[in-house]
């Protein structure tokens, strides 16, 4: 069974920082590219971040210089550091697994807000 267990969300401050997880099972992690997703209220679904088999990495534009993606494939794990969080980043996190099949975890909520 694929599961894809976001974690690491919340409430932070803008100018704050929050480290995403997100736990992989049921298929061979180290062949799939790993992708960071969310959603804003009333908006459409947006790629946030990309980190591909030999770990290369992209990001939206807005985001760059601020979100690192890494992995460990030991640990079946991607995460998302986000530093000097703005409101703008409110949204819930989902967490992608793509390759010969698209697999998606459940998400997860940050909030930035005072």
């Amino acid at each position: 069974q694929v599961q894809l267990v976001e974690s690491g969300g919340g409430l932070v401050q803008p100018g704050g920082s929050l480290r995403l997880s997100c736990t992989a099972s049921g298929f061979i992690f180290d062949m799939y590219t790993m992708n960071w997703y969310r959603r804003a209220p009333g908006k459409q679904r947006e790629l946030v971040a990309t980190i591909y088999r030999l770990f290369s990495t992209n990001y939206e534009d807005s985001v760059k210089g601020r979100f690192t993606i890494s992995r460990d494939n030991a640990k079946n794990t991607v995460y998302l550091q986000m530093n000097s969080l703005k409101p703008e980043d409110t949204a819930v996190y989902y967490c992608n697994a793509f390759r010969y099949n698209n697999y998606w975890g459940q998400g997860t909520q940050v909030t930035v807000s005072s």
